[in-house]
């Protein structure tokens, strides 16, 4: 059996190469766990915000984020080329937080009139896929898990969900620690 003393585990964290996917439901507390992984890391934390702000609801939520996460992180809102912005930071003294894929992947599967554009959301989640496996840093991603509910009735939802869960399953192979938020409680999965 092999023991390690907490500063090992610290140096490993902050030495080496890194990717956490965090899943959960809505309000489920994952941006939260996703922030103190960040605060934790010791690295310097750049925000990376996927929501664009299509309602006034939206509008609420997006503030609600920006006033949740510490002041002097930098944040950088990219709906579509998240690859391209992971690739800029890609330092050993970076922790990227992309928050969240599930809005991502909204915004590179379908246009402003909801037709899917096939070809962006293949070149974008391809790219995103090189760019964890080069990464150097450590990088969380957030994610909704929406995979867990009925059937959805119409033919655009169903293939949203099936692609989430695709992504999901892809990143999570590529993770090193797979993480499940439910009622605030953080699950290991992986």
């Amino acid at each position: 059996m092999v023991f390690y003393t907490m500063q090992a585990v610290m140096f490993w964290r902050l030495e080496c190469p890194m990717i956490e996917l965090v899943l959960g439901g809505v309000r489920s507390g994952k941006s939260h766990y996703a922030q103190q992984q960040a605060l934790e890391s010791g690295k310097r934390v750049v925000y990376l915000a996927t929501a664009e702000a299509g309602d006034a609801e939206m509008q609420i939520r997006i503030k609600r984020h920006q006033r949740d996460r510490p002041q002097h992180w930098r944040t950088i809102e990219e709906p579509i080329k998240l690859a391209e912005v992971i690739q800029q930071y890609n330092k050993t003294n970076s922790c990227v937080l992309v928050d969240c894929l599930t809005l991502w992947l909204t915004n590179i599967m379908f246009d402003k009139q909801s037709e899917l554009q096939l070809s962006l959301f293949e070149k974008e989640t391809q790219a995103l896929f090189t760019a964890l496996t080069d990464f150097s840093g450590y990088i969380i991603l957030v994610t909704n898990e929406v995979g867990l509910g009925v059937v959805a009735m119409d033919k655009m939802t169903r293939r949203f969900v099936d692609e989430a869960g695709l992504l999901h399953q892809k990143i999570a192979t590529l993770s090193d620690k797979v993480v499940m938020v439910s009622a605030g409680l953080p699950q290991i999965l992986k």
